[in-house]
């Protein structure tokens, strides 16, 4: 059996690079996640698989389409105003919870300055994860950042959390679930 390969690391220009052909140039709504995953399934790679569990959960929860493509469910998703920005450009989410939690803290000021880039006034702040939101919620909301998820907490939808995602996002948006 041959080992698994490891997923080139990337930096944060690399990532912001992948997000800035579909990035709107007024965002209505933007996902705070918590960091691109280990894995390397970074949600703005358009050659990625549509099954990817975060690409998946917004495209059917959030837009409510099934697109044929990465490429064609992002630029659906920025069309429609939507904007996906981490926490964080350093994966932690194979780290444990207080290294992780450390790395978010610490990167802060980049999430501000990387909102401030693009946050409008009118530009609501979804915080997704439970750490993100406990650890970004009051601190986004006294830099200014109008947070929409007010009390509600969005789990990551993999692992289960696929219906609690759905109810939680679509509460927060004020979609009909």
């Amino acid at each position: 059996m041959r080992p698994m390969a490891q997923p080139q690391t990337m930096s944060k220009s690399d990532y912001v690079k992948l997000r800035g052909r579909f990035t709107p140039s007024n965002p209505k709504i933007i996902f705070v996640l918590e960091s691109p995953p280990a894995s390397g399934l970074y949600f703005y790679n358009p050659d990625g698989k549509t099954s990817e569990p975060l690409f998946k959960a917004i495209m059917k929860d959030v837009l409510e389409i099934a697109p044929e493509s990465k490429e064609v469910g992002l630029a659906e998703f920025a069309a429609r105003g939507y904007l996906l920005i981490d926490a964080t450009y350093k994966p932690v989410n194979d780290l444990d919870d207080r290294e992780a939690d450390a790395i978010i803290a610490s990167d802060f000021p980049e999430l501000v300055e990387d909102l401030g880039n693009h946050a409008g006034p009118e530009s609501g702040i979804v915080l997704v994860k439970a750490n993100v939101f406990a650890l970004l919620a009051s601190k986004l909301q006294d830099t200014g950042f109008n947070v929409l998820n007010k009390g509600i907490s969005i789990p990551f939808p993999g692992t289960g959390n696929q219906r609690k995602f759905r109810t939680a996002v679509r509460a927060v948006l004020g979609l009909t679930v």
